[in-house]
């Protein structure tokens, strides 16, 4: 994933391959206090932390691990004020029991949010990392409460916690800690075939999720136009059996008269590529096409509306494509699991948004491939205007639903904080949908209204529309521009994903939006776990 040009113009090399720690997943039924291996990790509720009134723990797991070790969890928690709050969490060292270090990980009140059980997953396989464990298990301490269904679910959110929180990109340092942990043992949700399968499907996404997570994390210098349509050819080569892949260039773009996404690109010395790949099942029958399109800014300088100011973030615009990364994290994931019964279009307007003589200015006039104008009043709006073209070529492919994402507005981070994405659509049914999806993979989303009145905003005097209205309800006014280029039969979402799609206490990407759009695929196959028994997992 390097550009040899800029390898030359700025003295970088190829980046580091990342070597990573294949971690096999088990479910099994054992008896805690005779597991052995390096950590054992137990999810604690405050309720399961309460004890009587001769210090016991009245949770009978507790109770039964606290007289095994001689009354330690009492006593430490105790001294440590560990009373299982979220976020909470402690490792104490053991010694003569074939059990190296346990671990009290803290879920808050009773709770089944997938949400949760991922943290928790993901605390423990950051603990594990520390600790340079090589086998660990992790069981809850009140699971008799959860239906078969939740345990399969919970089981999945854990495995995919502690990959992700094993995992480090280290391609672009010098040094770096790796995970030494090969063995996850899961005990207490079940064992059998289903579960078995979960955490499969858990390895597989987590593959995706990973994936995009890298693409985002990339610097613009490595990651132009041009790299990301070879990761995209790459990857649906990988599993050409299902995919195939076409790239436009400019000239191609321009017969397309793909005028919106092209003005936006003119600017940079990088020329854009508008990429598609397209998923077709194994047996060739669809039931139902789909398309997913993401937003693709390599990077984004606001153009002549230059990012300026202390919380303009111009250094983390190499971002801008955690769309795009979404959409082929999706593609990784789902070549893996091939679900039967429906086509996928991944659609991607890829491209920078720069500066120079040749570049769009503001109060310019473009016209998108559907012959809307739109008067450019500001340049740092820009994705909007490369979506509508991908908007478009996306109904043009005969597709049913459309499910778009993108880092589009600030306004959506400041309505709902950085962990949330926004949803738009007027289809109450595609929400549903979506929104199902994304309560069963942990990600978070709120439906946000699509208020018609403010479109009155966007109107230009000399074109269509412009490409920004008034400042109040930004994310809102974004949404409406997008529904133009959206035909009136097909059920289309949007997600603005400005907030969550980047982690700012690690610094990282965080692979958003890659989970949820697999989960609304597969909702789409009723076949789908005919193939998925089948899956080969190399990936972690």
């Amino acid at each position: 994933m390097a550009n040899s040009t800029a390898r030359e113009t700025l003295g970088l090399t190829e980046p580091s391959q990342i070597d990573t720690q294949k971690i096999s997943f088990a479910a099994k039924e054992v008896d805690l206090v005779e597991w052995k291996g390096d950590m054992l990790a137990v999810g604690v509720t405050e309720k399961d932390m309460s004890k009587d009134e001769n210090l016991k723990f009245k949770n009978s797991i507790m109770l039964k691990l606290d007289s095994r070790l001689g009354g330690l969890l009492s006593e430490a928690s105790s001294e440590d004020d560990f009373t299982g709050k979220t976020g909470q969490s402690i490792v104490l060292r053991l010694r003569g029991l074939g059990l190296k270090r346990i671990c009290l990980i803290g879920l808050g009140s009773t709770t089944s949010a997938i949400a949760f059980f991922r943290n928790l997953g993901e605390t423990l396989g950051e603990a594990a990392k520390a600790f340079k464990s090589t086998k660990i298990a992790i069981t809850l301490s009140s699971s008799e409460g959860l239906s078969e269904e939740s345990k399969l679910s919970t089981a999945s959110a854990i495995a995919t916690g502690v990959v992700l929180g094993t995992y480090e990109d280290n391609r672009f340092k010098s040094e770096s800690k790796k995970s030494t942990l090969k063995s996850v043992e899961i005990l207490g949700l079940g064992t059998g075939d289903n579960i078995d399968l979960k955490l499969k499907i858990a390895e597989v996404v987590c593959s995706g999720i990973i994936f995009g997570k890298e693409l985002v994390n990339a610097p613009a210098n490595l990651l132009t136009p041009g790299i990301l349509a070879e990761e995209a050819t790459r990857i649906a080569s990988e599993y050409s059996d299902v995919f195939t892949a076409k790239i436009f260039d400019v000239e191609q773009c321009k017969q397309l008269k793909m005028g919106s996404y092209l003005g936006v690109a003119a600017a940079s010395a990088n020329p854009p590529h508008f990429i598609h790949l397209c998923y077709k099942p194994p047996d060739g029958e669809a039931k139902i096409k789909l398309a997913l399109v993401g937003k693709g800014l390599t990077f984004d300088s606001g153009g002549y509306n230059i990012k300026t100011g202390p919380y303009c973030s111009i250094e983390l615009m190499k971002l801008d494509m955690g769309g795009s990364a979404a959409v082929f994290g999706a593609v990784k994931s789902l070549g893996q699991i091939k679900p039967l019964g429906v086509e996928v279009h991944f659609i991607v307007a890829a491209c920078e948004n720069m500066i120079s003589g040749t570049g769009m200015r503001p109060g310019d006039i473009v016209t998108a491939s559907n012959g809307k104008t739109i008067e450019v009043n500001n340049t740092d709006a820009e994705g909007r205007l490369t979506l509508a073209d991908a908007l478009i070529y996306a109904c043009n492919q005969g597709v049913e639903k459309i499910v778009d994402l993108a880092t589009l507005t600030g306004a959506c981070v400041v309505a709902l904080g950085p962990s949330i994405a926004g949803v738009f659509t007027p289809s109450d049914e595609l929400a549903l949908e979506v929104l199902t999806a994304s309560e069963i993979t942990g990600e978070k989303l709120w439906r946000m209204p699509m208020e018609e009145s403010y479109w009155e905003s966007m109107k230009s005097g000399v074109a269509d529309m412009v490409n920004t209205g008034a400042h109040q309800g930004d994310a809102i006014n974004a949404a409406l521009f997008l529904k133009q280029f959206v035909d009136k039969e097909v059920q289309w979402m949007h997600i603005d994903m400005a907030g969550p799609v980047w982690n700012y206490r690690s610094d990282s990407a965080t692979g958003f939006g890659v989970a949820t759009l697999v989960e609304w695929v597969l909702s789409h196959s009723p076949f789908a776990l005919i193939y998925m028994p089948h899956i080969k997992c190399n990936i972690i």
